[in-house]
């Protein structure tokens, strides 16, 4: 019977070695040109590209690089007068980047910047009564949309603003047969969701609802022959999964459930020799998202060239350490 497993080949022409100073170039020069047709059409996530393009360049110990006065201009031009952050300026405000934008002025020691009780008070807006969030004013509700919210109130030391039990009440309320967690209660178990539901527990020290050994089996069955990881059964592996899933492992203490050599012959096969950067899979495009993720997975894995990261945050540790900040890890 042929085999249906959906995988790739990693060969010995692909890279072995992490290309550090590579990676750093082509994030120092992503976006300079404003012209670009790729730099254009993603306006409408500017505010996630910088948070990934910053914390890589913490990680690889060159953030120095990068105009830390002109990121603070920007963010502060991206406020909204609900308290709100959008993704780029004149857009709509979104928990999503509402949490970049806390992530990166943490990032940069610059959280005076922000009007911190007007950021609160429309975070804490967007909670239902059932305890889940809506992502901005127009409702739609997604378990991504609790950890924005749950992660960015704890970065700034806000947390009571909002009905935590409820919102961990929601997030459980999506816990599948399987050990996974969806978008909502009854969606499909998701490796990115179940990051998303696992984070919001640890940052509320409610892991020990979860049962670690039934998610960490499905979480360590993402391990394909490549040893790339993948989202759910049946698809392809990708750099960013490596992060969903190792990330969720580490908070669950069962990092040393995947082969890690493999994984770490996956991740560093995706990056490009010629320009930089990591893509979701060998020989592909690279991007800013998939360079992020590549390296926050190699910092998991132990990569010595790089920074610790934090599992919880996808945040260098230093800084979750210079905010006093503890989330819940378990112990197996």
């Amino acid at each position: 019977m042929a085999n249906l497993v959906k995988d790739v080949t990693i060969n010995d022409s692909h890279p072995k070695t992490l290309l550090l100073k590579r990676h750093v170039e082509y994030i120092a020069a992503y976006g300079n040109n404003k012209e670009d047709f790729e730099y254009c059409m993603t306006e409408y996530l500017r505010m996630s590209g910088m948070y990934w393009g910053l914390t890589a360049m913490e990680l690889m110990g060159h953030l120095h690089y990068m105009d830390k006065a002109q990121v603070i201009e920007f963010i502060s031009q991206c406020i909204d007068s609900s308290g709100g952050i959008s993704s780029s300026i004149g857009h709509d405000p979104h928990l999503l980047y509402t949490l970049s934008a806390v992530q990166i002025l943490c990032l940069l020691d610059a959280v005076s910047v922000l009007p911190v009780d007007k950021v609160t008070e429309y975070v804490a807006s967007l909670q239902k009564p059932d305890g889940s969030f809506t992502g901005d004013k127009w409702g739609e509700v997604d378990t991504r949309f609790s950890f924005c919210a749950v992660a960015c109130l704890s970065l700034l030391g806000r947390l009571d603003a909002i009905d935590v039990d409820k919102a961990v009440e929601f997030v459980v309320s999506c816990h599948n047969f399987d050990g996974g967690f969806g978008s909502q209660p009854g969606s499909e178990s998701h490796a990115g969701l179940i990051y998303c539901c696992v984070g919001l527990l640890s940052i509320t020290g409610r892991l020990h609802l979860i049962d670690g050994d039934l998610l960490g089996w499905w979480l360590s069955e993402r391990q394909l022959p490549s040893g790339g990881l993948n989202g759910r059964p049946e698809k392809l592996p990708d750099v960013c999964y490596s992060w969903w899933v190792l990330a969720s492992l580490a908070m669950l203490g069962r990092l040393h459930w995947v082969h890690k050599q493999s994984l770490e012959r996956f991740v560093l096969a995706c990056q490009d020799t010629e320009l930089g950067g990591f893509s979701d899979r060998p020989g592909d495009i690279p991007d800013p998202f998939h360079t992020l993720f590549g390296l926050a997975a190699l910092s998991l894995l132990g990569n010595g060239e790089l920074g610790k990261v934090n599992p919880t945050y996808c945040m260098p540790q230093h800084v979750i350490d210079r905010l006093k900040l503890r989330p819940q890890v378990l112990s197996v």
